[in-house]
């Protein structure tokens, strides 16, 4: 049994090998093809004409992420922490759906089946767990999260305090009927999106207005610089990915036989 579950794991949670590889492409064309089936169903046209059909695939595609997500459970040495986890959740909500639809029979459960189904698009979120592009840009948001974290804070400071000097300036005769709405002013203003349904009519609120639409164009390339740093720092990094059956942590040096995240030995 053990080396069962060892031999699973290294080809559902390891890309390195031929089979690893072979299974990733397997569940990539099929998350594709669910994630087609769950829009063709969105349009009343083929719905009514097909509904057989898409209902029969729809099972289909369950039926085979059930046992991916049960087989998953069945390798790790933690299960209950896999199911937390991200992809845990996206595994699980992809599936779910579908038999939550055999629980609510009748018309008045339509509704809300109709709304959990649409949690299937869940499924397009399991593509990132199977490129090593995906990798590298989660690796690099995760470690970018502190400086991010900060640039959100000083925006979330800037867009408050314009809001409030605009709200003095322009006051409720011009749109500005509260600092909330003058809030969502400046931030529509900065990100350069500019809806229209609020402008300013004063000549110093319109001065104040271009400075933060200058602004803005410098603070929206401040998150991509810094990415792009984090995802050079990760690209030098030499790693591969085997996946720790204890935590699960993906993404290890190839020559590292113990865990970076909780220090077990790597099998």
């Amino acid at each position: 049994m053990r080396e069962l579950r060892e031999k699973l794991h290294r080809i559902i949670f390891e890309a390195e090998t031929s089979s690893g590889r072979a299974f990733d492409v397997t569940l990539i064309i099929l998350v594709v093809l669910s994630v087609a089936v769950v829009m063709m169903e969105s349009v009343d046209s083929v719905r009514r004409e097909y509904l057989f059909e898409l209902t029969v695939l729809e099972w289909v595609f369950t039926i085979l992420f059930t046992v991916e997500y049960l087989l998953r459970l069945f390798c790790v040495h933690r299960p209950l922490r896999y199911v937390f986890s991200f992809f845990g959740l996206v595994d699980f909500f992809s599936i779910v759906p579908t038999y939550l639809s055999l629980i609510f029979p009748g018309v008045q459960g339509l509704l809300i089946i109709r709304g959990l189904r649409l949690l299937r698009v869940f499924r397009v979120l399991k593509l990132q767990r199977y490129t090593h592009a995906g990798g590298i840009l989660q690796a690099a948001l995760h470690q970018s999260r502190h400086k991010i974290t900060v640039f959100l804070g000083v925006v979330v400071t800037m867009v408050f305090i314009i809001g409030t000097i605009m709200y003095l300036v322009e006051g409720r005769e011009n749109g500005f009927t509260s600092i909330p709405k003058s809030v969502y002013w400046a931030i529509v203003t900065m990100t350069t999106v500019g809806y229209g349904d609020i402008a300013p009519q004063t000549p110093l609120g319109q001065l104040i207005s271009s400075l933060l639409m200058i602004a803005g164009y410098g603070i929206i390339a401040v998150p991509t610089g810094i990415v792009s740093v984090e995802m050079a720092n990760v690209t030098r990094k030499k790693e591969f990915t085997r996946t720790c059956r204890h935590c699960t942590k993906e993404g290890h040096d190839y020559d590292a036989k113990f865990c970076n995240e909780c220090g077990q030995v790597l099998d």
